[in-house]
């Protein structure tokens, strides 16, 4: 049913339809409103088996989450920005066990300095904790992955981060359709662990694993990873198959045929973007988009055979990796290797992201004009001028 919805509760509503047994999380903003949602559903009692649990910060939350998926409850959690990086020693050692546990990321940058506005640096910050990382463009894609994210992690037995652009999605209000909680249970059955805290059966979690064995468990945990690969479009082909719409997967193309230049981007900005390419087709330029959906694990066969036919690829995206690139360019050019891959920081800190600025980007990639790599709406005076009162030489790439 369509409904007018903020999409923070829209996925608390989408959650909700999965049944989940065990909800545990800290408020920091932007994806307070998703808690405080689930909170109220729990305590009306229409999220019948729930249990709700509050706790004194990220750390405790995930701690909880790793007991309760280990006894066997389907468990959830949101979080953002620095509340993930408190609990990220739990983020690993939840992937390192295995526990199917899926958490909302709503997408917010890290400082310092402070700022509560969207970007991807903190999903970045977690990109090698052993989960898998699905991107969403709009609030019903972000809908739709977190009813195939308790599907992919309960089938795989691997934690899975729903990562959705802090305000610009989870504060916007819009059409969302939601799946009747009947086609959600079609969809997802109960949740069977394969690994269960048993009085009965006593066993270990969590042991310790000397050199002897350590690096055979990251390998294994490895494996899981990229059997994900096959069964995250398998999953979304089920879910297309049910709700009759196409929502994740591993990478999604726009435009891409007799495309000579590509740009490659994830979340929300991918529809300003399609926007861009669209204004630069009319101008006879043969651009197109690439989105990718899974950036976790990587999927490089995806990439390579979506861009096997562009000259040359351009990598959007809201982080980087200072004194290196941007993440997911570096991604890119390792499955093209030997073709020319640029990279254009854009959005850090919540900065807007303009359909004018990107056609220009994209432009100035169809000339062949822009460096290896660049920062989008740069203020190159006042940071030269800062550069200059500190004794530094000039030097950023626009």
């Amino acid at each position: 049913m369509l409904t007018q919805i903020e999409g923070s509760k829209a996925i608390a509503e989408a959650v909700a339809r999965c049944r989940p047994e065990v909800v545990c999380a800290y408020p920091i903003s932007p994806q307070t409103h998703i808690i405080e949602a689930i909170g109220a559903m729990v305590k009306r009692g229409d999220l019948a088996r729930c249990e709700f649990i509050n706790v004194e910060s990220e750390y405790a939350a995930m701690s909880v989450l790793i007991g309760s998926s280990a006894a066997g409850a389907r468990s959830y959690t949101a979080t953002a920005s620095q509340g993930l990086l408190f609990m990220l020693e739990a983020v690993y050692s939840a992937a390192g066990l295995g526990l199917p546990i899926v958490m909302t990321l709503a997408n917010r940058a890290i400082g310092a300095p402070i700022n509560i506005w969207n970007d991807h640096s903190d999903a970045m910050a977690a990109r090698d904790t052993g989960w898998i990382q699905l991107f969403a463009e709009s609030n019903q894609e972000a809908v739709d992955l977190h009813i195939q994210a308790f599907k992919l992690a309960e089938a795989l037995s691997v934690p899975v981060m729903v990562c959705m652009d802090g305000f610009i999605l989870t504060h916007a209000v819009e059409g969302v359709d939601l799946l009747d909680a009947d086609l959600v249970d079609r969809f997802l059955p109960p949740f069977e662990p394969r690994q269960l805290l048993d009085p009965a059966n006593p066993v270990s979690i969590g042991a310790m694993v000397g050199p002897e064995a350590f690096e055979e468990v990251k390998v294994l945990a490895h494996l899981r990873l990229l059997d994900a690969l096959e069964e995250i479009p398998r999953v979304a082909a089920e879910f297309e198959a049910l709700s009759g719409r196409a929502s994740g997967g591993l990478v999604s193309g726009y435009r891409l045929e007799n495309a000579e230049v590509a740009v490659v981007a994830m979340g929300s900005v991918l529809g300003t973007l399609k926007d861009a390419v669209d204004a630069r087709r009319e101008l006879g330029e043969r651009v197109g988009v690439l989105g990718v959906s899974t950036f976790r694990p990587f999927p490089e066969a995806a990439v390579t055979d979506a861009l096997g036919h562009v000259e040359r690829v351009v990598v959007l995206e809201k982080a980087f990796n200072p004194g290196g690139r941007g993440v997911l360019a570096s991604d890119v050019a390792l499955a093209l290797a030997g073709r020319s891959v640029t990279s254009v920081i854009a959005g850090l800190g919540g900065r807007p992201i303009t359909r004018a600025s990107l056609e220009r980007t994209v432009g100035r990639a169809v000339a062949g004009t822009l460096p290896a790599m660049s920062f989008l709406d740069l203020n190159d005076a006042e940071v030269a001028a800062e550069r200059a009162r500190v004794g530094a030489s000039e030097g950023v790439a626009r």
